[in-house]
């Protein structure tokens, strides 16, 4: 148990150091997505709740701006489905 909650606070700390996402953070140490979040909000806010807050607000900015990187990450897709479907026109000389 005490191998939990220290990895909760290395999730945290890595979460608030680099503004990451629970999904960046969960590649960058190899767990599942599901880990990272129960760790955080169940473990973390016991283990270390100053680290608990700042790790909270940076939760809830994700939260709000999912919707736009959803939709960016669609723009994205479809542009580069455009451009490799596009034949490459020649400039004339």
């Amino acid at each position: 148990m005490e191998q939990t909650k220290q990895r909760s606070v290395r999730f945290g700390e890595y979460l608030v150091e680099h503004r990451a996402t629970v999904r960046s953070t969960a590649a960058v140490f190899s767990v599942s997505k599901s880990t990272v979040h129960k760790d955080l909000t169940t473990l973390l806010p016991v283990e270390n709740p100053k680290l608990w807050q700042q790790v909270k607000g940076i939760l809830e900015e994700n939260k709000s701006q999912r919707h736009l990187r959803g939709g960016l990450a669609t723009r994205e897709k479809y542009r580069l489905r455009r451009e490799k479907e596009q034949p490459r026109q020649e400039q004339p000389p």
